[in-house]
């Protein structure tokens, strides 16, 4: 494709040589960049891809989109585009390399700090079930139809995410359900992607490592619901303090779900047990495989969505009913001893929450709350503490221990921890940092009746430790104990 073609929806601030050069590829890191490709130089958090302009001229770069010309090369004979923002421009340009993949599907971006798995997940998985060939980009797996597609993060970067839905649309998907992260939105990821539609599921302190602040968070949150296009919906959690405030400024069309006041998808629990809950949603009853009000309100998220896309109630009813939960997401395993494990990705303290309060509402009193769960390595500190504190509000026993130190000391992560505790809860809660043993003690201290919760890693099948991913999954280890356990 000539340079020319393919700059001319960008905003251009500056154009220096010749534009009519053949561009054979484009790529935002110099280690991909080949003879003839376009390097487009973004500034990234660590690194500023303008430090390495030089590097992809060495390696053939046709040509060269930045903010800057580097003073050393500005006598080169390479083209250089100057634009405002070289973020927002790398998304624009693979739109239009791969001819605007995504106006030619129906995309679908959720976004919020729990749920987006979920409930990107269960559209991808009703959607099959209605007829219509799928993809779905997620923490846990992509998919394009049937086809597995490994996943490293919740949204790609921006090479990676527009080529995958080029191969979406190449092979026939007519809806694409995605995980909107934070970071991909800050970041501009998703610039170049047409969505028909926006769902947000909740928001609670995460990821401040990055963010800093809980109201820049909540602003890139927002920022995905102001860009949505008019011929969009928005469809947001009004039982949420912060759902309204994504709809403040869009321009799409404006939907609700709630399970506590007026929406345009209403909700109400009328009986909840381990195997599943009774719903009314919209009037009409449901019995689904799913525990918790949280999961109420996931499911509301996947029958509003799919209603406003014109898809039959009483159809989308029908097909939720037999839907399973995600994996790793309020995951039950049954101990031949009568008691209960649940393994769920929980990593914030609203989600801890969220998920031991539903435990409470199965067992109304009748059996005691074990819960094992550690904080990740490398990530926002500040939550640790509150972490800690609501799990022991809420559980019997409580077992601190290891999640993914990355490249922290374990201990002084469990330390931390144990800051939020008060001296009553510290009677109640043991170290071990081994998260095989906190497992294995926890199933040696239940009894029949009792459940317990392992959270934190959820569909991670590793824990990784200074760099390295070992093999290590929370299901695995429960199955293994039960499997030796005789009644």
């Amino acid at each position: 494709m000539k340079l020319k073609t393919l700059i001319k929806h960008l905003p251009i601030k500056r154009i220096q040589g010749d534009d009519v050069c053949e561009i054979s590829g484009i790529h935002s890191d110099s280690r991909q960049i080949s003879k003839g490709m376009l390097f487009v130089a973004v500034s990234g958090t660590t690194v500023d891809g303008h430090d390495y302009i030089g590097k992809a001229i060495e390696k053939g770069a046709g040509a060269i989109v930045c903010e800057k010309i580097p003073e050393q090369l500005g006598t080169c004979d390479v083209p250089f585009v100057v634009v405002p923002d070289t973020a927002q421009a790398l998304g624009m340009l693979l739109d239009t390399w791969y001819d605007h993949p995504s106006s030619k599907l129906t995309l679908i971006g959720v976004t919020g700090t729990n749920g987006k798995t979920t409930v990107a997940t269960l559209l991808y998985h009703l959607f099959g079930r209605l007829g219509y060939k799928c993809g779905l980009i997620s923490t846990v797996c992509n998919y394009i139809g049937e086809e597995a597609i490994p996943t490293t993060h919740t949204t790609p970067d921006a090479v990676t995410l527009h080529a995958l839905v080029a191969q979406m649309a190449k092979a026939g998907c007519t809806y694409v359900f995605m995980e909107v992260s934070s970071h991909a939105i800050d970041q501009q990821r998703i610039s170049g992607l047409t969505y028909r539609g926006g769902v947000f599921t909740n928001l609670s302190r995460d990821h401040l490592d990055y963010h800093k602040t809980v109201e820049h968070y909540l602003k890139a949150k927002k920022r995905f619901f102001d860009d949505l296009p008019a011929a969009a919906f928005a469809l947001t959690n009004a039982d949420e303090k912060s759902g309204m405030v994504m709809l403040q400024n869009t321009v799409a069309t404006k939907r609700t779900y709630s399970l506590q006041t007026v929406a345009d998808f209403k909700g109400k629990i009328l009986e909840t047990h381990f195997e599943g809950t009774e719903l009314l949603i919209n009037d009409r009853e449901v019995t689904v495989h799913f525990v918790g009000r949280f999961n109420a309100s996931n499911l509301l998220a996947v029958y509003g969505t799919a209603v406003s896309l014109g898809q039959d109630p009483e159809t989308v009813l029908v097909v939720l009913s037999d839907l399973r939960p995600v994996t790793g997401r309020f995951e039950t395993l049954s101990s031949p001893l009568g008691y209960t494990a649940i393994v769920d990705y929980a990593h914030t303290p609203d989600a801890l929450t969220n998920v031991l309060n539903s435990i409470h509402d199965v067992l109304r009193g009748n059996g005691r709350v074990i819960t094992v769960v550690g904080a990740g390595g490398n990530r926002d500190k500040g939550k640790r503490p509150l972490m800690a504190k609501e799990a022991a509000k809420l559980s019997d026993q409580l077992i601190l221990t290891s999640d993914n130190p990355r490249f922290e000391d374990p201990d002084a992560i469990i330390e931390e921890m144990l800051a939020g505790l008060s001296p009553v809860d510290s009677e109640h809660t043991l170290c071990i940092t081994d998260r095989k043993q906190a497992i294995k003690t926890a199933t040696c201290l239940a009894k029949k009746g009792d459940v317990i919760l392992v959270a934190g890693k959820g569909h991670e099948d590793y824990q990784e430790i200074n760099g390295i991913k070992h093999h290590f999954d929370d299901r695995e280890i429960l199955r293994t104990i039960f499997a030796t356990q005789h009644p």
